[in-house]
């Protein structure tokens, strides 16, 4: 019972946020307009939840809803990795970002707080409606030479960006995916790997869907609101869909992938217990000591106050005076 009021709650939250985020944007009215992504965003997420509630009487934020506050400050977290890779890669800045820095640090959270939420939410929408579903393929050997191999390649696909960051800027969007996924697989966490060893890619063909889904939003509102974020990506060409060179919509699905195994890797702290549905028990052969999660804790403190300074320092080009 408490369920359906939740899920009628995030529906009218959702609609109610999507409804005032429009006519604040369309009439230009402050701070709604310069903020008019959160609003967005956040009003899909809700919506999107509330849909997948409905035709399948489980959902992330209704039914895991710990599980949701918790993806949701790891995203923040996530993304801030790539705003600190953005000092050397240089390929977006931000525009007309609010003066008064309660508003644009909120703001910053807020926004990058989305970011797995949204993938996620999307991935689990088009899992919910069927796609893929019943896909086989024939199952990978995985074997200790391809997880070596595999690793090795992550951190050549790390390293190359920082070292010559105007040819190589794109291996930053994969190069967790190689890094980390040897690792999920060994610690025994949600893992692609396991997933195709069993000859099962219905969820890697769903990330990608989703990535580029998300894509096309995270440019289409970002294009629509008085803050954003613009690129200044090398060699990526002068067609542009909104702010993204078209090229630049090929990272989206990668980015997915990426975001998924971060993810699950962070699970580690959690036993193994993740977002989603049958991922719900930590799994007994995982014990963290408490000193681990603490350091973690403050590893996450630390560098989202160093990102956000960073992000003001040196990513952020034009202020708005007032609001």
């Amino acid at each position: 019972m408490f369920e359906d009021y939740k899920v009628k709650f995030i529906l009218y939250a959702g609609i109610l946020l999507a409804m005032f985020g429009a006519a604040g944007n369309y009439l230009e009215i402050e701070p709604v307009h310069n903020l008019f992504y959160l609003f967005a965003w956040w009003a899909y997420i809700f919506i999107a939840d509330a849909v997948i509630y409905h035709i399948k009487s489980d959902s992330l934020i209704v039914s895991r809803t710990e599980e949701f506050l918790v993806l949701a400050v790891w995203s923040a977290f996530i993304w801030f990795i790539f705003e600190l890779a953005n000092l050397r890669l240089q390929n977006w800045h931000y525009m007309y970002v609010p003066s008064d820095r309660t508003l644009r640090w909120t703001g910053y959270l807020l926004a990058y707080a989305t970011v797995l939420p949204g993938i996620f939410e999307t991935m689990e929408l088009l899992e919910t409606f069927g796609l893929f579903k019943g896909v086989k393929t024939r199952r990978l050997a995985v074997t200790p030479a391809l997880l070596k191999k595999t690793q090795l390649a992550g951190w050549v696909l790390l390293a190359l960006p920082f070292i010559r960051p105007r040819y190589f800027f794109g291996a930053i969007w994969i190069a967790f995916i190689f890094l980390l996924e040897p690792l999920n697989y060994r610690l025994g966490l949600k893992s692609l790997l396991k997933d195709l060893e069993k000859g099962e890619p219905r969820r890697l063909a769903l990330l990608p869907a989703a990535g580029l889904i998300c894509g096309f939003l995270w440019e289409f509102w970002n294009f629509q609101a008085g803050a954003k974020w613009v690129y200044t990506v090398p060699l990526a060409g002068n067609w542009k869909l909104f702010e993204m060179p078209a090229a630049g919509y090929i990272g989206f699905p990668l980015f997915a992938v990426e975001c998924y195994v971060m993810y699950n890797f962070i699970t580690w702290l959690r036993r193994g217990k993740t977002w989603e549905e049958a991922a719900q028990e930590p799994l007994p052969e995982i014990r963290p000591k408490p000193w681990f999660l603490i350091a973690s804790a403050l590893i996450l403190l630390f560098t989202c106050y160093i990102a956000v300074r960073a992000i003001d320092s040196h990513t952020v080009r034009l202020y708005l005076a007032c609001l």
